[in-house]
């Protein structure tokens, strides 16, 4: 079956998908999952956080109604399955998507789960309800959802204002996990109770994440092991060391940079690592409500020194990819082809770009006796250091001269929301391989993730007729023509897509990290330790 076919088969047919395939090798039980993590997640809340500091480590914690197939490494409609839904239907005209959920299903408290947890749950994310969430990164995700109601103990309705074939993939992400209607959101952001393979037992700053098997789980034998322990080491160097060694079992899922990779298979030899896309873009935002970026000259200079290449070729030996908005090919579904690409402003011949910039910033008053001193901020992790410090070198060749400035995770994230930078280096990872997530998350009017405050009426015009389109391949020429507007907009420049590896030790066993994206694989009930 095609692409296209599945595509359009998910609108209207109702789906019941069998049982998760189990691994195929003579399973073991007991034992801790030992894994790396980069730095302190802001808060356990999956729902309240911006960060795959977060979805890795809690996605444990939680089930979907639907999830991408962990067994499956490239995520795809075709591989969406049921979770805490068995079964799901479209009624004929799109507007209604219907859900069966599976009974017998406790929460960690011991409490039953019902249809109330989902309608709960989606009163949070659409602000519906009494409870509010502290903030509310992927609310954009559901503006189409008008709203969402338990017809019975078991079944659950959305209701959508107009067909969106997308709906079923952004449940699916690992930022979609269903919440308990008893419990509120300020005690899910310091104890979070899920339904999920294991339980949530302490996260302490600086030092790491604890969970424990959830030996009442819904899914008899699940999981393999007693617990997992994500300890936090903030300097990358000395977490592969860590590896190495064999005092972890598992890398984070994206710390190997291509050439740290060839590092490990150097001196660990043993070890089972893939290099594959991430789902993350690097990408510069520049505050456009603060003086002088609020001058459309200034940011289109600052996007036309860009060398794209030098960033991939320095940070990945050439294997990161050159990209708009959406994730490109072969690795994205949505992404533009290369030729398209190349003919789109500021991806062409560097020189040539950058002397556009430099007459861009005389236009606006500067110049190699007046350059412009800024701050470029950014995250206080290597993935985030590393192109700041390029992209700063990069602006010096049109008088802008940048000072780093970097910051924590959990303060990085409350400074873009409230806008309070003036440039930053950024990576925005995309949930899912979809239009709706990355288009309405980081470019509508309103969005909290839109971290630059980009904002064109008529573009969200486009943003909600390609969500409708229910053809394949004319919704995918919508994105191309929106992608193009958005990169000749300057909405927020796309330095690179990224290439990345996770290594584990080969006891490690019935580990799959998925390609396209990676907040959609990191439950781990089915992984075992041979040892």
């Amino acid at each position: 079956m095609n692409r296209r076919t599945v595509y359009v088969a998910l609108l209207s047919v109702a789906a019941s998908v069998t049982a998760m395939a189990s691994p195929a090798a003579a399973e073991k039980h007991g034992g801790v999952l030992r894994i790396q993590h980069m730095d302190t997640p802001p808060s356990p809340s999956i729902h309240e956080e911006a960060t795959v500091s977060v979805a890795v480590p809690f996605m444990a914690v939680f089930n979907n109604l639907v999830i991408y197939d962990q067994h499956v490494a490239r995520n795809s409609f075709e591989s969406i399955v049921p979770d805490l839904a068995t079964s799901w239907s479209w009624n004929a005209d799109g507007t209604r998507l219907a859900f069966k959920l599976r009974q017998g299903v406790k929460w960690h408290d011991g409490k039953p789960f019902t249809a109330q947890d989902v309608r709960c749950t989606f009163e949070l994310l659409l602000g519906a309800g009494e409870q509010k969430l502290r903030r509310n990164p992927r609310s954009a995700w559901y503006t189409n959802v008008e709203k969402v109601t338990a017809d019975g103990d078991f079944d659950v309705t959305f209701h959508v204002r107009h067909r969106q074939p997308s709906l079923l993939a952004l449940l699916a992400s690992g930022y979609t996990p269903i919440y308990p209607c008893h419990v509120s959101p300020a005690e899910m952001r310091r104890k979070p109770i899920g339904t999920g393979p294991f339980r949530f037992v302490e996260l302490k700053m600086n030092e790491g994440v604890k969970l424990t098997k959830n030996t009442d789980y819904w899914k008899p034998g699940r999981p393999f092991l007693d617990g997992i322990e994500y300890t936090i080491i903030p300097d990358r160097s000395t977490r592969m060391l860590a590896f190495i060694s064999g005092r972890f079992d598992m890398t984070f899922p994206t710390d190997v940079t291509v050439p740290l990779l060839a590092n490990i298979r150097k001196d660990a030899p043993q070890a089972q690592c893939t290099m594959r896309a991430s789902g993350v873009s690097t990408n510069l935002i520049v505050n456009r409500d603060v003086a002088p970026f609020d001058d459309p000259r200034i940011r289109r200079a600052m996007a036309l020194a860009l060398d794209r290449q030098s960033f991939i070729d320095i940070l990945s030996e050439g294997k990161n990819a050159m990209g708009g908005t959406m994730l490109p090919p072969p690795d994205g579904v949505w992404g533009l082809p290369p030729e398209m690409l190349k003919t789109i402003v500021g991806y062409g011949d560097v020189a040539k770009n950058r002397e556009a910039a430099r007459a861009l910033m005389a236009q606006a008053g500067y110049g190699p006796d007046k350059r412009l001193k800024i701050k470029v901020s950014t995250r206080n992790i290597a993935t985030f250091r590393d192109p700041a410090v390029i992209l700063i070198d990069q602006l010096r060749h049109i008088w802008i001269d940048g000072e780093l400035e970097i910051i924590d995770t959990a303060v990085y994230y409350n400074r873009v929301f409230k806008k309070d930078y003036t440039v930053a280096l950024n990576l925005s990872g995309a949930a899912v391989d979809d239009p709706d997530q990355n288009l309405f998350e980081n470019y509508a009017c309103g969005s909290l993730r839109n971290y630059n405050n980009y904002c064109d009426a008529e573009m969200t015009k486009l943003f909600e007729a390609q969500s409708r389109e229910t053809d394949f391949k004319k919704r995918q020429q919508m994105v191309w023509d929106i992608d193009r507007k958005l990169q000749e907009d300057i909405a927020r420049p796309i330095i690179f897509h990224g290439t990345a590896a996770g290594c584990w030790q080969p006891h490690v066993k019935g580990v799959t990290l998925m390609v396209n994206s990676i907040y959609n694989g990191w439950r781990f009930e089915d992984v075992w330790l041979d040892k």
